[in-house]
């Protein structure tokens, strides 16, 4: 089964005197080109997360402005795309998806995973003409285009600043694909308001089955569905389990989570953000090579192949044709 994965946080597990061979194949990381091409990957989202100095230091990175971080990035993904151009390209759109993967490569996508430094439009601009084709506008602090998911009730319900509603509809105009992810409740609920074209969450679960606040309520799910979106399956054990302390992450919790999706949202939302390399536990499915077990759980669930085709890579390849 052919499939696309949302969201990896991979680019940050690259030590600063790592090469970009370590994307080919590296065992440390959860994704490398090697396992995705054995598990028959379509395309891959690769995000550029913006560390706090925090993150920084207990990567044993040095800290460094988020331009140069970016930069660096980027450029990680493109070399190591161009030394393994037999077996994958970068992609920007749907077109270069589809010719990809009929040269039999899969494709690679730059996002960025915190939209605090894109502090204007031109900004903004600059990010897509580096390849940058989906931004998660917040992460978990407040920044310039809005405010993060929180317990903090008053902070959850603030919506977009006034910025961040004119990225919104500067990135539907250039081809920029929303990313709500990490977004408060309010700035959900602005997106859906002023995005012409289909958004996305793409990682996150239902928060009805897990409380976590980074996950989507049944109302949101309906919303994404109504605008043509997508909400990516995060695999990390706090978005599974009802109890979000709980550290293991089984793959009978993401079909019981992707049926609820369906049954709530319709099938045309269900997609997969796995978050590799960007959570931690007891993984069921903690690398590429093993993302076949979820589809063969699904077909034992009852699932048709074009029900379980439809969460591998048709809706995003939807979304992707009506975004970018």
């Amino acid at each position: 089964m052919k499939y696309i994965d949302m969201h990896c946080d991979t680019l940050l597990t690259i030590p600063d005197d790592g090469s970009h061979e370590l994307l080919l194949e590296n065992n440390k990381a959860s994704v490398d080109f090697k396992r995705m091409k054995d598990s028959n990957a379509m395309a891959q989202f690769f995000a550029v997360f913006l560390l706090t100095e925090k993150i920084f230091e207990m990567l044993n990175k040095k800290v460094v402005s988020d331009e140069e971080y970016i930069i660096k990035s980027v450029g990680l993904l493109k070399d190591a795309v161009k030394s393994n151009s037999d077996i994958i390209n970068m992609a920007y759109g749907y077109d270069d998806l589809i010719k990809n993967d009929k040269e039999g490569k899969m494709s690679a996508f730059l996002t960025i995973e915190d939209g605090r430094s894109a502090t204007s439009l031109d900004k903004v601009k600059e990010y897509y003409n580096m390849g940058i084709r989906l931004i998660g506008l917040t992460w978990n602090d407040e920044n310039c285009m809005g405010f993060p998911n929180s317990d903090d009730k008053v902070i959850m319900s603030k919506g977009l600043k006034d910025y961040g509603k004119e990225v919104v509809e500067y990135m539907n105009d250039i081809g920029i694909i929303v990313d709500v992810s990490h977004l408060s409740d309010g700035g959900f609920y602005d997106v859906a308001k002023i995005s012409k074209k289909p958004f996305v969450a793409s990682h996150s679960n239902a928060r009805s089955i897990s409380p976590h606040k980074r996950n989507l309520t049944d109302d949101m799910l309906k919303i994404i569905g109504t605008k043509g979106g997508v909400a990516g399956i995060n695999f990390g054990p706090e978005f599974l389990n009802e109890d979000i302390a709980n550290r293991y992450s089984k793959i009978e919790l993401m079909v019981r989570h992707l049926n609820h999706m369906i049954n709530t949202g319709g099938e045309d939302i269900i997609a997969l953000g796995s978050d590799f390399d960007g959570i931690g536990g007891n993984l069921e499915i903690n690398s590429s090579e093993k993302m076949p077990l979820l589809f063969d759980a699904l077909r034992k669930a009852g699932w048709t192949e074009d029900l379980i085709e439809k969460l591998a890579y048709k809706n995003v390849l939807r979304v992707l044709k009506e975004t970018l």
